[in-house]
C-alpha cells in the first residue's frame, strides 16, 4: 500500500483494516496475537505509519479522513507505530512520543476528571494535558529496528498484559493492555497526517507535504488470544 507525493493541504491515506464499517461497539477484538512480515519505503515518511489495533477514537480521522462518522472517544489501542518529528502522540511525559514505537493505551469510557480537563483547556492546556494524563494509561518503548528491511514483528494482546516481538525477539512488555470491555479493530496504514498535545501544551494536528511513500506487508497471521 502506498501514498503519493503531496502538499500539505490534503489528507492521503492507505490503510486497510477490519472495522471501518462497523459502530464501534461492534469491533471485532477482545484480545489477539497479531503477527506479519512488513517493511516501508523511507525511514522518514512524512506522517504516521504502523500496525496494530485500535478503537478508532477520533471518528473523522481528526478531521481529515474519510472514516465512517462516529462519537470521539478516549483512546484504547496498541500497535507497532511510526511518527514523523511533527507528531507528540503521548500524554505523559518521559514518554516516547517520535520515532518507531511499541506503543499501548488503556482508557475508561469516561472519567469524572474529564470535566476539570475540559475547563482548564482553554485557560492552561498543560493542566488539562496533566489531568488527561491521569486518566489516559499509557507505555511505550522506542524501538531501534531498520524499518526499510523486512522483518517479522508479532503483537500479543491479552487483557492483562502485552508484548512485542521483532524477529521472534521480545522487545516490550506491558501491563498496560487495552480496555478489554470496548473492543478493538485491526489497522494497517500509512498516512501524511500529524498530531501533537506536547508537554508544554501545544496542540498541533494537520497534514504534510511528503514523497511517495509505501508500506508493504505479508504474511499476516490472526490468532485470538
Amino acid at each position: 500500500m502506498g501514498i503519493q507525493h503531496g502538499d500539505s493541504l490534503h489528507y492521503r491515506d492507505a490503510q486497510l483494516d477490519d472495522y471501518s464499517q462497523l459502530p464501534r461497539h461492534k469491533f471485532p477484538h477482545h484480545s489477539l496475537t497479531l503477527s506479519l512480515r512488513a517493511r516501508v519505503s523511507s525511514i522518514s515518511a512524512a506522517g504516521t505509519w504502523g500496525f496494530g489495533l485500535w478503537n478508532d477514537p477520533f471518528g473523522l480521522s481528526l478531521g481529515f479522513g474519510g472514516n465512517p462518522f462516529r462519537l470521539p472517544a478516549l483512546p484504547n489501542a496498541v500497535w507497532f507505530f511510526h511518527a514523523s518529528p511533527q507528531n507528540h502522540l503521548s500524554f505523559t511525559d518521559g514518554k516516547p512520543a517520535q520515532g518507531f514505537l511499541a506503543q499501548t493505551f488503556r482508557s475508561p469510557k469516561f472519567h469524572p476528571l474529564l470535566i476539570p480537563a475540559g475547563l482548564a483547556l482553554p485557560f492552561s492546556r498543560r493542566s488539562a494535558r496533566k489531568l488527561i494524563s491521569k486518566v489516559i494509561a499509557e507505555d511505550s518503548s522506542a524501538l531501534s529496528v531498520d524499518v526499510t528491511q523486512w522483518h517479522r514483528y508479532k503483537l500479543q494482546w491479552s487483557p492483562d498484559r502485552v508484548r512485542w516481538h521483532v524477529d521472534d525477539a521480545l522487545v516490550f512488555e506491558s501491563p498496560v493492555s487495552p480496555n478489554a470491555s470496548r473492543p478493538l479493530g485491526v489497522i494497517i496504514w500509512i498516512d501524511n497526517q500529524y498530531a501533537a498535545f506536547t508537554p508544554e501544551g501545544k496542540i498541533a494536528f494537520g497534514v504534510l507535504e511528503g514523497k511517495d511513500e509505501w508500506l508493504e506487508v505479508e504474511n499476516m497471521e490472526l490468532n485470538k488470544e
